[in-house]
């Protein structure tokens, strides 16, 4: 039997103690569904990418979670074109994924190599007050903890997410996720990824914790899906005047801190950077 060539990368830093950990599989042609969900849940990451011919010179990839497929990732988008950057070289790409075509561009520097995905066209729905209600009670949140600002919502750039923003940094900090609950909640709701927790420094500078209890991951350090959603979400709203970009920290309450740069144009989807590290 042929060996598989699993490789392991992290999205959204340049050092591979940070950011968020994925698997990459670049010929994943052959592999059953089966065989990938068992490689996902054995090298236990949030996602892992399986890269397989597509069309048109694209790549086509999917993407599985310890415990099924999921639509779109981001942080395993950008580990995925990292390490296809390495074997083939930098510049432009296009992945087909299950939710669309998503456009990508590596670049190498002297801080490693950078990854901008431009994601799918986002959306933003309300959330229901039973779902907010939800939502909060799975973290220890309330009513009284949201910004007055920012109206909860659903956001969507490749997997739709409950979208929330905290007022109090305190509070941001210090809330404690209950797993079992909010995977209850994630799985009830038909919502395939995280929650996304935000607290806003300054306009073009915000904070973000993403709730995805996977196995023993509780908490995602970094997730560009999500960033993407923002994005979308923050254009919708009118909380940001277009185009803006603005940075997203994330992932230092798991201990593994990342940056993930979002750009926000007037129309069209959102295009999410950051650097990428191989693993060793």
């Amino acid at each position: 039997m042929t060996s598989i060539d699993i490789q392991r990368w992290t999205a959204f830093s340049s050092d591979p103690a940070g950011g968020n950990p994925a698997g990459v599989v670049l010929d994943a042609d052959g592999l059953t569904d089966a065989a990938m969900l068992g490689i996902a849940a054995d090298l236990g990451y949030a996602e892992t990418a399986f890269v397989v011919a597509g069309e048109g010179g694209r790549h086509r990839i999917r993407y599985f979670s310890p415990l099924a497929e999921v639509p779109f990732c981001g942080h395993a988008t950008v580990a995925a074109a990292a390490a296809i950057g390495e074997v083939e070289g930098d510049g432009p790409l296009s992945f087909e994924t299950p939710v669309g075509v998503v456009d990508i561009v590596t670049e190498s520097g002297t801080g490693g190599r950078r990854v901008s995905f431009t994601s799918v066209e986002p959306g933003t729905a309300p959330l229901p007050a039973d779902a907010l209600r939800d939502v909060l009670s799975s973290v220890g949140l309330s009513d009284g903890d949201l910004h007055p600002a920012y109206p909860p919502a659903q956001a969507f750039g490749g997997n739709w997410h409950p979208l929330v923003v905290v007022a109090d940094r305190e509070r941001f900090d210090d809330f404690r996720i209950d797993p079992v609950r909010a995977r209850a909640v994630l799985d009830a709701r038909g919502w395939p990824a995280t929650m996304i927790v935000l607290w806003p420094e300054r306009a073009d500078r915000w904070h973000a914790r993403n709730v995805f209890p996977v196995g023993p991951i509780i908490e995602d350090p970094a997730t560009g899906a999500a960033a993407a959603a923002t994005g979308g979400y923050l254009r919708a709203t009118q909380v940001v005047q277009t185009p803006a970009r603005l940075v997203i920290l994330q992932g230092s309450h798991v201990g593994r801190p990342s940056e993930l740069t979002v750009d926000v144009p007037d129309t069209g989807g959102i295009v999410v950077t950051g650097s990428a590290a191989r693993i060793d």
